[in-house]
């Protein structure tokens, strides 16, 4: 509490023994009740009444009422032990309140609760700012890239290669995870977290990161949305993902302190050293980083390590029991013959879901398409050959989809734009395992027509036909290139193609 003048004392003793009670006092003077009573009780203490004694001073008063100037620590009252309290505090559930309590069954003669809090919050006070804020053992663990870069030169070619340096640390123990990657895009953001969980040997309950583009596709004060590989990601690991409010440093400010140590402790010693490969540069790294999270601080006397096995390891959630497998997220939509387009590769789903919206997660090795999230086609992955890859029991039996889009509506259709083109849809069809699976080749063959004409699009499919090329691709690039303009008047121009195979124009007449 704010002591008052000795002068306003001195006037309070003399009020009171005009015969003033302890309200009319503090009233007059005022202040509250419980000061002024707490100024009558030591003055009784010390036998002091009015009138006080000619010859005592206003110091001599104040010594004898407080045997203590303002602010000064009593040396002579047990200490608590700061640094374990604020350890403490970062448990879950733990105030000071129980922590003075506990220091009281202890020490019976120690500070009362409002002092113990007051000499808290000014020992606090010494700390660095990042060290300010309070972070439950094993809730957020904060992830940001470090803005210096590394050099690595390829043995080969000599081409010079920079890395980025992928910082991440716990907030109660601030135990510190860096390591080198080639990028910051997607696939190394989601590796870098990976290996930032084995290390750590678990998972913590929140992940703070930065609106980087790989982790937030959205930024936004209220409601950022979070990148759909990221997410799903956290999902696997039981976690949840809570970005650092834009341009708002101190929503990040532990690992904004993490990077600034790993510049120092890690990158500045790296700075003379020439890599041929990021393992040696992640080799390097390791070492340093072991002796930054080693380093006792002077201020809580216990290295990050120790905080991190007696705070952070215990509230860590256990880690799954597979790490998680990349995969990337697509929107998309079935077309008319309930596929896919992922990757220039076609995969089907089942015909109910036409013109739906999908997403598919793509990994290395499988496409699964999900539609309300859930799962209702799983693929082999294959490369782009724009094939089709079915199901046969996504396709439909009887269905209106197989009587308004039959192979002789197609032909029907094709007709309007010329004979020709109805003849070349026809040979995309038969080519075909199944003829919905060329539904989506002959449609972009009819739609031709409305941007090059129904005539130069009958003249390019005769030109197709003779040249056995049977795609729409091979298609638009001869009405692109006006190849269906030109006339073939000699065989030394271009050359006739015989082979037992090729049955010509002329056949399907």
């Amino acid at each position: 509490m704010k002591r008052l003048p000795m002068r306003k004392i001195r006037e309070a003793l003399r009020l009171r023994s005009d015969g003033f009670s302890g309200r009319q006092v503090a009233q007059s003077l005022g202040v509250g009740r419980a000061t002024i009573s707490e100024y009558f009780r030591r003055a009784g203490v010390e036998g002091l009444s009015w009138p006080l004694p000619a010859d005592l001073s206003d110091s001599d008063l104040e010594r004898r009422l407080f045997s203590y100037a303002p602010g000064e620590v009593r040396h002579d009252v047990p200490q608590p032990d700061w640094a374990y309290v604020h350890a403490e505090l970062r448990r879950k559930g733990v105030t000071l309140s129980l922590l003075w309590e506990e220091y009281r069954g202890v020490h019976p003669a120690g500070y009362g609760y409002s002092r113990y809090c007051e000499l808290y919050t000014r020992w606090e006070g010494k700390l660095s700012p990042v060290m300010r804020q309070r972070h439950p053992a094993g809730e957020r663990l904060f992830v940001d890239y470090a803005g210096p870069t590394i050099d690595v030169v390829c043995p080969k070619t000599g081409e010079v290669r920079t890395a980025q340096i992928f910082v991440a640390t716990l907030g109660a123990s601030s135990y510190t995870y860096v390591e080198a990657s080639w990028t910051q895009k997607l696939p190394d953001w989601i590796s870098s977290h990976v290996r930032a969980f084995a290390f750590f040997s678990g998972v913590p309950g929140q992940l703070v990161p930065d609106n980087l583009k790989a982790g937030v596709t959205k930024a936004c004060f209220y409601d950022p949305a979070i990148n759909r590989t990221y997410g799903d990601m956290a999902a696997h690991y039981d976690t949840a993902i809570v970005p650092a409010r834009p341009r708002k440093p101190k929503d990040k400010a532990k690992v904004e302190g993490a990077v600034l140590l790993a510049e120092r402790w890690i990158l500045a010693r790296l700075r003379n050293q020439r890599f041929f490969g990021l393992d040696e540069v992640n080799a390097a790294i390791r070492p340093l980083l072991d002796q930054l999270n080693d380093k006792s601080s002077r201020h809580l006397g216990a290295s990050r390590r120790d905080l991190f096995d007696r705070l952070d390891r215990p509230a860590l959630k256990p880690l799954p029991v597979t790490p998680y497998v990349y995969a990337e997220w697509k929107q998309c939509r079935a077309g008319l013959d309930y596929h896919v387009d992922i990757g220039r590769h076609y995969y089907s789903v089942p015909y109910q879901l036409l013109k739906k919206k999908l997403w598919a997660r793509i990994t290395a090795r499988t496409v699964e398409v999900y539609f309300n999230g859930q799962r209702v086609a799983s693929h082999a992955r294959t490369s782009g050959n724009r094939q089709h890859s079915t199901i046969r029991d996504h396709m439909p039996a009887h269905h209106r989809f197989r009587i308004d889009w039959s192979p002789e509506r197609i032909r029907r259709y094709a007709a309007k734009a010329g004979v020709n083109v109805e003849i070349f849809v026809d040979v995309i069809m038969r080519q075909r395992r199944h003829p919905e699976q060329g539904y989506r080749s002959c449609l972009g063959v009819i739609r031709l027509a409305k941007t090059f004409g129904h005539d130069r699009l009958d003249a390019a499919c005769v030109r197709a036909l003779e040249l056995n090329a049977h795609s729409y691709t091979s298609l638009h690039s001869i009405l692109k290139n006006g190849l269906d303009r030109k006339t073939r008047t000699s065989v030394t121009e271009e050359p006739a193609i015989t082979h037992p195979n090729i049955r010509g124009a002329d056949y399907f007449h």
